[in-house]
């Protein structure tokens, strides 16, 4: 299976939204799924490991960008 890669842009959005955002899309897409989550919330740094965390999503990056945070997290 050919791994996908798509970019959630989550800027703007506030606490817990870029989480939850996040969470839905991981939860719709296909097994193997990267996906890259822009967010400018500064919680969105903690948030969205957290919520991997709880419900088996993986991290595999983190990076700051400005004011943004790239993080891409894949659906295993």
């Amino acid at each position: 299976m050919d791994e996908q890669i798509e970019t959630l842009d989550l800027c703007g959005l506030k606490c817990p939204l870029p989480a939850l955002f996040a969470r839905r899309a991981l939860i719709r897409a296909e097994r193997g799924t990267r996906m890259e989550v822009v967010a400018d919330d500064p919680l969105a740094a903690i948030d969205l490991p957290h919520m991997c965390a709880q419900e088996g999503f993986e991290v595999l990056s983190t990076a700051r960008d400005g004011d943004n945070v790239r993080i891409v997290l894949r659906k295993p």
